[in-house]
């Protein structure tokens, strides 16, 4: 009888039960079905992908591990330095990133010919040089590193080893004094070499002479490459004659500063600092078939005729190429 009391006492009253049932019929009104991939999909992001903070969450805890350990390395000390001052870890890590977002970006750069380039061995790429400040050699550099997997050893004017920081980065950079001995030191270490035989009579011409090569000096390059049997790879570039256009130049305030020239742009001084920021030119870069010298021999470097000869062979090839390599190109910033 009591088991039955409480069966009874646990009975819903039929009022009540029709209260509940409106209840369910409400909330299922009001709820919302939502399917297990849609579910999934809305777990990782749209069309299947992770979410922006799950896929950019490791990328920047990795950046930031690598940036630390980076740093660690840096101040215990635990890099490598060759006899020229070269850190790769650095070269790779802080210098080359900068220069590449110009070479990928603002520059838009396009390699011909590449495959003339050797992938080992001792190598001298000579090409032309332009565009007021000479970022030319910057693109040349990111280009053999990341596209041929090559350190480009560049051979700098003095000048450039006499201002403190510049200098000290150029050797973190890998570059030394354009000088036979340490062009054939690195040359013998099978190293790939780059040289601007126009020097600042190239890189710093008006406007009005653009893409028309300088005198290449005393062909100290044809000897180096004479005495050390590397072959001579001619490299066309395009594009760094329009990214500062010298109109002018204040010759007396270049020597009160000490400076080849000191240019006047359409933008700089006008501009300021604003000045600075190259024109976004399209870069075209040919490297032309590697001209071997073994016929000469060693002793032909000091022929000063046969060094002459030669030196004009190697500037006549690159101006073609320029020619060749404008024309591929079309309009200058499109």
């Amino acid at each position: 009888m009591n088991a039955q009391h409480d069966q009874d006492d646990r009975r819903v009253p039929p009022d009540a039960v029709g209260d509940r049932v409106e209840d369910a019929a409400d909330a299922a009104e009001g709820a919302r079905v939502i399917r297990l991939d849609t579910a999934r999909r809305g777990a990782a992001g749209h069309d299947g992908e992770p979410s922006d903070e799950r896929s950019k969450g490791p990328s920047l805890e990795r950046r930031i591990a690598s940036g630390l350990a980076f740093l660690r390395h840096r101040l215990a000390g635990e890099y490598e330095v060759d006899e020229f001052g070269f850190d790769p870890e650095l070269n790779a890590t802080v210098l080359l990133p900068a220069a590449r977002a110009l070479f990928r970006h603002w520059f838009r750069t396009e390699l011909l010919g590449l495959e003339h380039v050797p992938s080992q061995g001792p190598a001298l790429v000579v090409a032309n040089h332009s565009g007021t400040l000479p970022l030319d050699g910057l693109m040349l550099t990111v280009a053999m590193h990341d596209h041929l997997g090559r350190d480009l050893r560049l051979l700098g004017a003095d000048l450039i080893y006499q201002v403190p920081l510049l200098g000290h980065l150029s050797r973190k950079a890998g570059h030394t004094l354009a000088c036979p001995s340490d062009a054939a030191r690195l040359l013998d270490k099978g190293e790939l070499v780059g040289v601007f035989p126009e020097g600042f009579k190239g890189v710093g011409k008006p406007f009005a002479e653009r893409y028309r090569l300088q005198r290449f000096g005393r062909g100290g390059f044809v000897e180096t490459a004479l005495r050390t049997g590397a072959p001579i790879v001619p490299c066309a570039i395009v594009g760094a004659e329009e990214i500062y256009p010298k109109i002018a130049d204040l010759r007396p305030l270049a020597r009160l500063l000490g400076l080849p020239y000191f240019p006047i742009t359409p933008t700089w001084p006008l501009l300021g600092l604003a000045g600075l920021v190259p024109l976004p030119s399209k870069w075209m870069i040919q490297f032309g078939e590697p001209m071997t010298l073994a016929e000469y021999g060693p002793e032909a470097a000091d022929d000063p005729m046969t060094v002459f000869n030669i030196t004009d062979h190697v500037r006549e090839t690159i101006q073609q190429m320029v020619y060749d390599t404008l024309l591929r190109r079309g309009p200058a910033f499109f």
